[in-house]
């Protein structure tokens, strides 16, 4: 199964919709899902300070700022 982390921030509106499009996605194609505070997080916030949400995909950068239900798919099978 694959793990798809989600690298995120409290009060980030983009942050929210990119969980909703995983847990969308989740609901049909089960991965295991990660949520990583990137503020909690002294090494993700270094990477990914600007650029939340960032979404992986088992360790691989596949998307930022956001991420459309389609995309996902196709990347989920691609790997």
């Amino acid at each position: 199964m694959k793990t798809v982390t989600l690298y995120t921030r409290v009060e980030c509106c983009l942050c929210d919709d990119a969980k909703a499009v995983l847990d969308e996605v989740r609901r049909t194609d089960p991965f295991e899902l990660e949520i990583v505070d990137i503020d909690r997080d002294p090494a993700a916030r270094a990477l990914y300070d600007h650029e939340v949400p960032v979404i992986a995909i088992d360790g691989r950068k596949a998307f930022k700022f956001r991420v459309s239900a389609e995309a996902l798919r196709e990347k989920l099978s691609d790997r």
